[in-house]
């Protein structure tokens, strides 16, 4: 049996305001960032919004460490570790140069403490603890975050450690990183929190937060600094205002004050000039299919994600949506199975691509329904 195309316009589906001339977008160029590549991404639509050397080679230093917490929650999540559990650092741990939190080898540390002294102080004797423990050792961890990093689409990523010690087979891109860090708001909005904390005391020392914007601007609430001497002063930052989420990378700028100043630069721009409205909801039909050889004759389609779009201001009204789905849909049929592409455009413009699901499961009919709709394609009916 051939498939058939079938092409349905929804745009009438976006109710979005009506656009007046008055309210035509202004977008300024993007302003000038003093490193060597940014990234700034809306997390809801999961659009960039300004880039530059978006694929190019970067070394993460400290940035690793979101993947190492993303491997933490995770294990959390499924029960590999508990927040109450202890650990004791090792030898190799407690001997790892760079920033730390100070881990005593003969007094155990609770898996919650060694996540903030991990985020918060950017402890790299936490990173090692938290790797042995959940991996057995850092070089299988490094393994596990590589290969957690090409199921997130994280494409041009390697991971040698748990901490972003210099290694020459060690790197990764600001796209990439735009990917993870948004998948930790996304995946674990649970931990999210600690990435906002100011300081972190633990052994009797208090450390403070090196986010720099975290003490300057009441919307940032996260998320990561970095720095070697190789890699200059990056920084992922993430700030959330009027129900939208932007984040950005920035690496290799020349001092501490410069990676805030220049990541501040980039959220605003991106929060003043654009908007993000949601043009559907998960799990909510957006039209339905008939079905063929099924125990139900028609199939509700959607989204398993709310569905956001980012534009100029005052351009979301232009949006145009176009639903392509395949025909004939034949029984049975899951709950997630894609059944079709959303395209949308702006003035002609591709703006998104997601896929459409099937919103419920539809089995197969009776023998005599199937014989029937089995005719009913034969001759095109």
């Amino acid at each position: 049996m051939k498939h058939r195309l079938k092409q349905l316009i929804l745009a009438a589906s976006l109710a979005m305001p009506a656009l007046s001339l008055a309210n035509a977008a202004f977008v300024p160029p993007v302003p000038e960032i003093a490193g060597t590549a940014y990234y700034l991404l809306d997390a809801q639509s999961g659009q960039p919004i300004a880039v530059r050397d978006a694929d190019t080679r970067i070394e993460p230093a400290s940035l690793t460490k979101l993947m190492t917490a993303y491997l933490t929650f995770k294990a959390l999540k499924e029960k590999r570790l508990t927040l109450e559990q202890t650990l004791t650092v090792s030898q190799k741990g407690w001997k790892t140069e760079g920033s730390r939190m100070f881990l005593d080898p003969k007094v155990p540390a609770r898996v919650d403490d060694l996540i903030k002294g991990m985020i918060v102080q950017s402890g790299n004797d936490a990173c090692v603890t938290l790797a042995e423990a959940i991996a057995g050792s850092e070089e299988v961890f490094a393994q596990l975050m590589t290969r957690e990093a090409q199921r997130l689409g994280m494409t041009h990523t390697r991971f040698m450690n748990a901490t972003g010690l210099p290694d020459a087979n060690h790197y990764t891109t600001v796209r990439d990183l735009s990917t993870l860090a948004s998948a930790i708001v996304r995946d674990f909005p649970e931990f999210y929190p600690i990435y906002s904390m100011k300081s972190f005391t633990y052994n009797g020392i208090t450390q403070p937060n090196r986010n720099l914007l975290l003490y300057r601007d009441p919307f940032v609430d996260g998320m990561k600094t970095g720095y070697t001497e190789s890699a200059g002063y990056n920084l992922i930052a993430s700030s959330h205002r009027d129900g939208r989420r932007v984040v950005s990378v920035v690496v290799g700028t020349a001092s501490p004050e410069a990676r805030a100043v220049e990541s501040s630069k980039l959220l605003n721009y991106g929060l003043q000039f654009f908007e993000t409205p949601k043009l559907y909801a998960a799990a909510k039909p957006v039209s339905e299919l008939p079905v063929y050889k099924g125990d139900a004759g028609k199939l509700p389609i959607g989204f398993q994600r709310d569905v956001f779009a980012t534009v100029a201001r005052g351009q979301a009204a232009r949006l145009k949506a176009e639903l392509t789905t395949q025909q004939p849909v034949i029984a049975p049929i899951k709950a997630g199975q894609r059944v079709g592409t959303l395209k949308v455009s702006l003035d002609g413009k591709p703006v998104l691509e997601r896929p459409v699901v099937a919103l419920k499961d539809v089995g197969e009919g009776g023998f005599f329904s199937r014989l029937w709709d089995s005719l009913k394609l034969l001759l095109g009916m």
